[in-house]
């Protein structure tokens, strides 16, 4: 069974890889491919018992059979233009859509493919609505072609992104993680941070903020630095809920992080039309004002709760430092050298660092591995790749259900109008209603979804309201975050308070206090423009970047430090008057 475990995830690492290196695939090839692949990780979970798991069996063979089949038929199916033809058709593609929503609630959850499914109602029924929001009604046959046999629907372009970008980019990072890397990061911040007064939480914020770049999920940076710097704030006196907080504000603001930033840097390019180099140089001083603000909340922490540094025997040796940072500085230089030398796109970049990331598996700290220890690491690699390419397709491909009925009904065009209506026309409250929206659809949601979700609805209202396209897609992206760290529902805080024993609530109103620049720098982006503009404005963007810093700074030691109450006061005050007469003039 190990043996057929490792054949299929190499089998869909392998696929993935070949489309990049072989040039061009019919889209109604690759995207059926891609879901066809990706379901038995999703559907025959080693979990499942029961009925839960012949029904899983059913509904795998099932749906690669019809994934199979549209792939199998692209060329017939291209010309339909989307129309059914036929029951076996209308059964092809009820098979495709019931597949997708019961694949994304056995990755997920329900929140999202019950929106999945409201939708799929609305678009069979919406023309029973009265009024505005109801519609004229599609037939039947183009209703559910458009969604399963054309490139729309589950085989649109955000079906695309993940086919294509994202797949590739979570298999670098599953192969980097498999090997020494993750060991390097936690080592480079351990020697940049770990002497310093507070030692531990700050490399817990450093390590998080290299792994998060790459992973792009807020769990799985818990789950993977918390595992080294939870133990290590425990063991030296640290408050749970300040360790449990350090870790879940830090893996958060990964998802923010360039050069990578997950899943949501390509779903971003595929919608924007905004270059990869153009999104990462927008994305940056953003990054950098977010951790800043953690870091000196760390450090008013530490102040206040006498925290130590890090043990000299739990600080690694110059020479370690050294050759675990190889591990991914080769990987990460030869992406950067593909992209901005080369000059190819960045998932062929990025199948050139997976190439370097496998040979370093080869290696350990004392050079060439052996067979045993290096055959565990390949298995490690294409099996967990294989898990977060399926996990993230089951996600893009449900949410282009919703994209798809927003589409063909016209509702994300009411939805807009509806956006503005009650705003009253003005930008602001326009604002508010989408940070509500994001809040709440991402407690339950994976963050790219809800940015994708709530972009779809309200970026064309924020535009038409005078933001950049790319500003509002920040805006949107940033507070799809906030319920990693917001309650009621907030998957860091948890996950990390489980892993340290610690009261959730706790945890959470101390991940507040860490991470309010999550709540403040996006409303900077829109007030201010220049601090996105540092690829057009260098010079301008920086400027405003450090006026913010220092505001954030500011509120960040008046929350936290343990000084006199009318100098914290004064202190939150005057950095929320420096913040907000910048962000007025």
């Amino acid at each position: 069974m190990r043996a057929v475990i490792f054949i299929a995830a190499a089998a869909l690492v392998a696929f993935h890889l070949a489309l990049i290196f072989s040039g061009l695939v019919p889209n109604l090839v690759s995207r059926p491919l891609h879901l066809a692949l990706a379901l038995p990780w999703i559907l025959l979970g080693a979990s499942q018992t029961g009925w839960l798991r012949i029904s899983g069996i059913a509904l795998a063979v099932a749906g690669v059979a019809a994934s199979l089949w549209v792939a199998w038929s692209h060329d017939t199916l291209s010309d339909q233009y989307g129309f059914l033809e036929g029951r076996f058709q209308t059964g092809i593609a009820v098979i495709l859509l019931v597949v997708v929503l019961e694949a994304a609630r056995r990755a997920i959850g329900w929140p999202l493919p019950m929106v999945a499914a409201f939708a799929l109602l609305y678009g069979l029924y919406g023309q029973y609505i009265p009024g505005e929001f109801g519609h004229s009604g599609t037939p039947l046959a183009s209703f559910l072609g458009t969604l399963t046999i054309a490139e729309g629907g589950i085989w649109g372009s955000l079906t695309g992104v993940s086919v294509n970008v994202v797949a590739i980019f979570v298999i670098f990072g599953a192969v980097l993680n498999a090997g020494e890397a993750g060991q390097g990061f936690m080592n480079v911040a351990s020697a940049a941070a770990g002497r310093l007064k507070g030692g531990a939480a700050k490399v817990s914020v450093l390590s998080s903020a290299f792994f998060g770049s790459i992973s792009g999920s807020a769990s799985a940076n818990v789950a993977s630095t918390g595992a080294i710097t939870l133990p290590a704030m425990t063991r030296l006196g640290y408050p749970k809920q300040l360790a449990a907080a350090v870790e879940a504000v830090a893996s958060s603001g990964g998802q923010i992080m360039p050069p990578l930033m997950g899943a949501g840097a390509f779903v971003m390019v595929e919608l924007t039309g905004v270059s990869y180099t153009s999104i990462m140089a927008a994305a940056l001083l953003p990054a950098i004002l977010y951790f800043l603000a953690v870091w000196v909340g760390v450090d008013a922490y530490a102040t206040r709760e006498n925290l130590a540094c890090m043990d000299a025997e739990d600080q690694p040796s110059g020479r370690d430092v050294l050759i675990t940072s190889a591990f991914f500085a080769i990987p990460f230089t030869i992406l950067l050298l593909g992209m901005f030398w080369i000059q190819v796109t960045p998932q062929y970049a990025a199948c050139l660092a997976i190439l370097a990331s496998f040979g370093l598996l080869f290696f350990n700290t004392k050079g060439l591995g052996a067979w045993a220890d290096t055959k565990e690491r390949i298995e490690k690699a294409v099996t967990n790749a294989a898990r977060q390419v399926s996990m993230i397709a089951a996600i893009i491909i449900c949410a282009s259900i919703i994209i798809g009925v927003l589409s063909i009904t016209g509702l994300g065009v009411k939805i807009t109008s509806l956006i503005l209506s009650g705003s009253g026309g003005i930008l602001w409250p326009a604002l508010l209603l989408t940070a509500l929206a994001c809040l709440i659809l991402g407690m339950e949601v994976p963050t790219t979804a809800a940015y994708v979700i709530c972009i779809s609805v309200a970026g064309p209202a924020l535009i038409q309201l005078g933001l950049e396209p790319l500003q509002a897609h920040l805006f949107v992206f940033w507070f799809a975050l906030l319920s990693t760290i917001t309650p009621p529902v907030c998957g860091a805080v948890f996950i990390a308070a489980g892993m340290i024993g610690e009261n959730w609530l706790k945890v959470a109103l101390t991940a507040m206090s860490l991470g309010f620049g999550l709540y403040i720098i996006p409303l900077a982006m829109i007030a201010n423009p220049t601090l996105i503009e540092l690829q057009a404005s260098p010079l301008a963007a920086v400027g405003t970047a450090l006026q913010i810093g220092l505001g954030l700074a500011c509120m960040s030691v008046g929350m936290i430090a343990a000084i006199a109450a009318v100098l914290r006061a004064a202190l939150f005050a005057g950095g929320a008057t420096i913040i907000f007469f910048l962000l007025i003039f």
